[in-house]
């Protein structure tokens, strides 16, 4: 009976990513011939060891689907970070698709073309921007085959990958109607975003009337990347737009889903995430509608 007790109490010690149901992500490239210009180094192989994955230069969306009887009809396309030399792929990837999937919402983990690397051909206006809008069309574009709310399709960017969010939370995102792909016809602007320790690239100095909602949080002991969301946080209110912001004292950089942290307000932040989207109704379930 000890023995039984032992074994459940260290059972739910583990974190939620490493007991959940066997994944059944799908991986889908943005382009079927290559990225735009750079078609010729579409079969260049990636490199991926243990936490991370680099030399991206066809770029992909891995998709997680929550199950059908739990899926809310939302959608968030996950930018890990890592200081565009390589992504964090695991921690900053995998696990929060995985916690999204845990509350209904569907994941896509989108790879990005990254301007740091030795030789990079890049550039964060251009290329990885492109990367981001081409993700955020490709999941409308598969609304009806998922069962996505097209008008509840955010993006969730962790360090260096926020500054991939900004590359797209703040432009009008229109599709280009004339576009013979279809996909890049649709709206490519995020309905929310979530900004986990956010690097300083891309922050405008004015946050338009049509920003997307915003969840921010950081650690106040983070020298890198604490002041973008206060940044933030000011001109959100400025423009009167919805906003909601948590600093913590203590965490410092990469505290990623909080999984390894010793500290509990770290631990514990994905409920915040969870209370936000859920005030927001973007756990409500609604009939998916093009946009």
């Amino acid at each position: 009976m000890q023995r039984r007790y032992v074994l459940q109490a260290l059972f739910l010690l583990l974190p939620f990513s490493t007991i959940i149901a066997q994944d059944t992500a799908k991986t889908f490239y943005l382009w079927p011939n290559g990225a735009p210009g750079y078609e010729n180094r579409k079969n260049e192989p990636e490199e991926a060891k243990d936490y991370y994955v680099k030399n991206i230069h066809n770029p992909s969306v891995t998709i997680y689907l929550p199950p059908k009887e739990k899926a809310t009809g939302a959608a968030v396309v996950i930018c890990p970070g890592g200081g565009f030399r390589l992504l964090v792929y695991n921690s900053e990837g995998r696990d929060p698709a995985r916690f999204l999937n845990s509350i209904g919402v569907a994941a896509i983990i989108l790879k990005y073309r990254l301007f740091r690397e030795e030789n990079s051909p890049y550039t964060l206006e251009k290329e990885i921007r492109q990367d981001a809008y081409r993700a955020m069309r490709f999941v409308r574009s598969h609304a009806a085959e998922w069962n996505i709310d097209t008008n509840r399709v955010g993006i969730w960017g962790f360090s260096a990958g926020g500054e991939v969010v900004a590359q797209v939370a703040y432009g009008p995102g229109y599709g280009d109607p004339k576009a013979k792909d279809p996909i890049d016809r649709l709206n490519g602007k995020p309905d929310f975003q979530i900004l986990v320790y956010p690097g300083p690239l891309g922050i405008p100095e004015k946050v338009p009337a049509d920003a997307p909602k915003a969840f921010l949080i950081a650690s106040n002991d983070d020298e890198c990347c604490s002041a973008p969301i206060v940044s933030l946080l000011e001109r959100y209110r400025q423009a009167k737009v919805p906003v909601e912001a948590h600093i913590f004292a203590n965490g410092n950089h990469a505290f990623n889903m909080g999984y390894r942290s010793n500290l509990q307000s770290v631990r514990a932040w994905p409920q915040l995430l969870t209370n936000w989207m859920t005030d927001c109704k973007l756990l409500s379930p609604a009939t998916s509608a093009a946009k």
